[in-house]
């Protein structure tokens, strides 16, 4: 990180009041750039640089998380403002990490099963957001087998075509599963609130408590999240049995995981190109035949 970016930094941030120590560039995803902040006071902030539609979508979706009832941590966003060079930036209270215990998967594992009691009468979410650089849609829906084809899985594969990273073998197999929707997932599951991006680098032991960070939130079915957890690995078993213990999952969930897993396949396939091109064919394989 170079001086004038931390200069930049800097002067965005103090220009709320906020009196800066120290800034240190931190890991902060494949997205947004990040910092961490150290303040005249003693406080710790997280900042995130980016673009403003994703930061504030960002920040809309956590105060949600937050404004749920359960036990998970929710950073607190303290603040929005731009650099003078028109640089975003999202201010957040910083969470100390530790080494995640058996303790930490139970309570992840029982708080997602609360978040997940939160729901909504349809599907979606009052602001559509962003699911990493990509636009997500989240208009209302009383559907929703309608709602995943339309407002998940459609929108994607219209931006693989695009970009020419849709290969011509896989529309008949798209055709199928689309046509075979209603056998794979129910019409009306309860509509959860759900994180929608929970990888491993968005779940993390802290000082205060499980935490989740950089949602894409709406109100779907929970088992999206599961699914999601399961797709690149890095949950304990310990996870899984507190969750199901907590909110049992009906039975052909290992179906519909493949099935929601798709969407984030095709996300990554749309992000960070060809490499995903081989595990979008086989799930098309799987779910079109």
């Amino acid at each position: 990180m170079n001086a004038a970016a931390v200069d930049e930094i800097r002067a965005a941030v103090e220009s709320l009041g906020i009196d800066v120590r120290s800034i240190s560039a931190v890991a902060g995803g494949d997205i947004s750039a990040a910092f961490r902040v150290e303040c005249g006071d003693g406080r710790e902030l997280f900042v995130k640089s980016g673009e403003p539609g994703v930061l504030t979508a960002e920040a809309k979706g956590l105060k949600a998380l937050s404004d749920a009832a359960h036990a998970l941590i929710v950073p607190h966003p303290a603040a929005y403002c731009e650099t003078e060079e028109g640089a975003s930036l999202l201010v957040l209270e910083w969470l100390e990490r530790v080494g995640p215990t058996e303790d930490y998967w139970v309570s992840l594992g029982r708080g997602l099963a609360a978040l997940h009691g939160t729901s909504a009468e349809q599907y979606g979410f009052h602001k559509d957001n962003y699911i990493g650089r990509r636009p997500q849609p989240n208009e209302w829906c009383s559907s929703w087998v309608e709602f995943f084809a339309e407002r998940r899985l459609e929108p994607q594969v219209r931006w693989l075509k695009d970009t020419g990273f849709w290969e011509l073998s896989w529309s008949t197999r798209y055709a199928n599963l689309c046509r075979r929707l209603p056998e794979l997932i129910a019409d009306q599951p309860l509509a959860s609130l759900v994180h929608g991006d929970l990888w491993a680098g968005n779940a993390m032991a802290t000082t205060a408590g499980p935490a989740v960070v950089d949602p894409a939130v709406y109100y779907g079915d929970r088992e999206v999240d599961l699914a999601m957890t399961e797709l690149f690995g890095g949950f304990s078993p310990v996870f899984y049995a507190a969750y199901r213990e907590a909110f049992p999952l009906d039975a052909g969930y290992a179906r519909r995981r493949d099935l929601y897993n798709l969407y984030h396949l095709l996300n990554h396939l749309n992000h960070f190109g060809s490499k995903y091109a081989g595990s979008v064919d086989r799930a098309l394989r799987e779910l079109g035949r």
